[in-house]
């Protein structure tokens, strides 16, 4: 409860400070919405001329593609530093941080707020509206699979970037580990072999992110549930135990006075 009272705090502090600016506010998240969906218009035009790809068909791609957005909007709203956490570290700008008797990985990744994320968020829900796929025990289980899918994401994020730890700049590759998740996250699980599969499981959880809680949203499944929570589990532990490990290695900035 602590921790939580604490979180609540910063997100109405990351709030206030986005909200100040209410014109770009409205402007960042309506352009993201269009983003999305001219993205998503190219799998529109697929399905419109290939209306079955294995089993996946054009409502299932509305499902799939709702819950990675919202997932995705759901990090960049409440942990926006989950995306440059590898910059803060070569940067020195975790002594702030530490200067604190707050958890350092917690305070660091929510301590910014992408305000883009809320287009994404949102989109997402609008996205599973016209999927026809819509139900009210379907929306539960949507807003559980985003839940999830932003655990992995988040986890996935906090343990590339903290590769810097060891590799130094590593802002090159985390882009390119992104793109993979939001790339293949879109694509249907049908298409790719047991070894694909085993990479969107693993080295990039692509999976876990987009097919599978959207197999979950289409037919509730323990085992599928079973999959979403264990995949989320073993990632954030895992972040977890990378990010604290790095932690015994890292170099003080002497920049607190900077993030003051």
């Amino acid at each position: 409860m602590r921790h939580l009272k604490f979180l609540l705090a910063i997100w109405q502090a990351n709030l206030q400070s986005v909200m100040e600016y209410r014109v770009s506010f409205l402007t960042q998240v309506v352009g993201m919405m269009l983003n999305n969906f001219i993205y998503f218009a190219i799998w529109l035009i697929f399905f419109d001329r290939f209306k079955d790809v294995r089993g996946w068909g054009a409502s299932d791609m509305y499902v799939t593609f709702g819950v990675l957005a919202s997932a995705f909007g759901l990090v960049s709203l409440f942990f926006g530093n989950a995306f440059v956490l590898g910059d803060i570290v070569n940067n020195g700008r975790l002594d702030y941080y530490l200067s604190l008797p707050r958890p350092v990985l917690l305070h660091a990744v929510a301590s910014r707020m992408i305000t883009s994320g809320m287009g994404d968020f949102t989109y997402g829900f609008i996205s599973y509206a016209l999927s026809g796929q819509f139900t009210w025990d379907g929306l539960l289980r949507f807003i559980l699979a985003i839940l999830l899918a932003a655990v992995v994401f988040a986890a996935f994020l906090i343990l590339v970037n903290s590769l810097a730890f060891w590799a130094g700049v590593v802002s090159s590759f985390t882009n390119l580990m992104i793109n993979a998740m939001v790339t293949f996250g879109i694509y249907p699980i049908t298409l790719f072999d047991n070894y694909a599969k085993l990479i969107l499981f693993t080295v990039i959880p692509a999976a876990l992110m987009g097919a599978v809680p959207a197999e979950y949203i289409r037919a509730a499944s323990w085992q599928t549930l079973g999959e979403l929570l264990l995949g989320a589990a073993i990632l954030l532990g895992l972040a977890v135990t990378v990010f604290r490990s790095g932690l015994k290695r890292y170099e003080s900035g002497s920049a607190i006075q900077i993030e003051v």
